[in-house]
Parts: C-alpha cells; structure tokens; sequence
C-alpha cells in the first residue's frame, strides 16, 4: 500500500486525492511523502488542480446555500399560509387593524388628511382595497402624486401606477423630482414613491387610534402594565 502511495505521489497526485482512494490517513501519507520532490510542473498541476477544486467547491456550498434558503422560505411561507387558514379575511374588524397597523407604520399623521406614500405596489393596493371595502371610498376623490429621481419619465410613471393601482390616470395630479439624484441611474424595479391622498381627516384618526389602543390592550393584559 506504501509503494502504491509513493507511486502516486511521484506522479503529482495530490496527499488529499491520494488520501480518499487509498483510505490512508493523511498523517501517515505525510510521513511517508517528505523526502518525495516534485517537479516544477507537477506543483504547477498540483496547484491548478487545488485552484479547480476550490472553485467546485464554492459553487457546491453556493447551490447547498441556495437549497437551504429556499427550503427556509418554503417553510416560512407554509406557516403563514397556515395562520392565514384561521382569520376570517372578510371580517371588517380584522381588515380595520390590519389597516390601522400598515397606517401607523406608513401612513400620513402629520397633515389633516388620511394618506399613505410607498414604493411598493402591493401595500398601495392592499390600503385602497380596505378603504374601497370599508370605508366606502370615492375614486374620484383620490389625489396620487409621484417621487420620482432624476432620469424617470413622469409620462411612463404615471401610466405604471394607474394601470398597477387601477386608477383613472387624471388622479395623478402632480410630480416632484428628486434633483439629487441627477447623473445616477436607477434600477429599472424602482419607480419611485407614490402617494395616495384621500382627504377625510376622520379616517386617518380613527386609524391611528385604533393602532395604538390596540397595542396599549395587548401589552397591559400581557405585560401587567
């Protein structure tokens, strides 16, 4: 076996590769390798051989890495499906403190107007949606204005978010842009900040109410506050 071993080495078989065929420890083939040179060549095919594993190897551990995040979003997404299985979406009150939540993080509290600006389309169409449902809100009195940086087209932005949001183009009154940004490009996902303005002050004080007393019951029955 040491024969076959020396043999091996002396042909430029790296100790690692010489290790998994012949089952040998890695200690005992470096004793029996020390007084073994090598030519130039064969370290230069030794070395490009660890350079080729080593890039195997990364992309082994990128697509294990990969699988393992994918299997944790899957897993993820099943235990929400799950929770989702037990709310009545269709219950007004629960669909009034899911609003009050989003309006407490992302609404307008500042002005006297219910109101909300983002970039992400889906928390837009899930405010309009509840304010369509519950609230009973009028179209018409929609106000949508756009944040835009310096190289987007307001035409195009404007077409994007009334046909994403299902609004009559003439509810996007106005555009400001972000001079800041001038001579940076902007990646084609983004597009820009729109804000819904619904007027009706009552709505958003109601909102922020109901958000905060919520959390202020929650936590006095569990925390004994």
């Amino acid at each position: 076996m040491k024969d076959t071993a020396l043999n091996l080495r002396r042909q430029g078989f790296s100790i690692g590769k010489i290790e998994r065929r012949l089952e040998i420890p890695r200690s005992t083939l470096s004793g029996w390798f020390k007084n073994i040179k090598l030519t130039s060549r064969q370290k230069r095919k030794l070395l490009a051989n660890q350079k080729n594993a080593l890039v195997k190897a990364r992309k082994k551990a990128i697509l294990w890495h990969n699988e393992q995040r994918e299997k944790r979003l899957q897993e993820a997404k099943n235990a929400a499906l799950k929770i989702l299985k037990n709310i009545d979406i269709n219950n007004q009150n629960i669909l009034e403190v899911a609003l009050a939540f989003l309006y407490l993080g992302e609404g307008v509290k500042r002005s006297l107007e219910t109101a909300i600006g983002n970039s992400d389309p889906l928390i837009l169409k899930f405010f309009l949606t509840i304010m369509r449902k519950v609230y009973k809100l009028d179209i018409k009195k929609i106000r949508c204005e756009l944040n835009l940086r310096a190289d987007q087209d307001p035409k195009k932005m404007k077409k994007f978010w009334a046909k994403i949001l299902k609004l009559p183009l003439s509810n996007f009154k106005y555009v400001s842009i972000d001079k800041r940004t001038t001579g940076s490009k902007t990646y084609p996902y983004y597009k820009g900040v729109c804000y819904i303005r619904c007027g009706n002050v009552a709505i958003q004080r109601k909102l922020v109410y109901l958000g905060n007393l919520f959390c202020q019951k929650i936590t006095e029955k569990n925390m004994g506050s």
